[in-house]
């Protein structure tokens, strides 16, 4: 007669297989988890700075309609227009051609 066993080498081998079947589980979905957070970290900045670029353009626009004449600096368009950013993140250049020309501005993001 021949004996079988429960518990032999080869239960053994089937629980570390799935050992490591979850671990490498875990470390991809770890993976994607911050690959897909520094993806929409970037995105949202991007909206930011698409935000932040028609507001000043807007304010802009706005200052030329009632007033008849564009903003002389950013500091005009903060004080009397409200706008506001974070200089920590933005870099905004404002130009000034002349009175009755649209002024060159430049909205940059800064490194971090």
């Amino acid at each position: 007669m021949s004996t079988i066993r429960f518990g032999s080498s080869a239960g053994k081998r089937g629980g570390s297989l799935k050992t490591i079947g979850f671990a490498s589980l875990f470390v991809v979905i770890t993976v994607l988890f911050v690959v897909l957070m520094n993806n929409f970290g970037k995105s949202t900045l991007e909206r930011q700075q698409e935000s932040l670029v028609n507001a000043v353009h807007r304010d802009i626009v706005q200052c030329y309609a009632i007033e008849g004449v564009y903003p002389p600096s950013l500091d005009y368009l903060k004080e009397h227009y409200g706008l506001t950013w974070d200089p920590n993140t933005f870099f905004v250049d404002y130009e000034p051609i002349a009175s009755n020309l649209y002024p060159d501005v430049t909205v940059m993001l800064r490194r971090r």
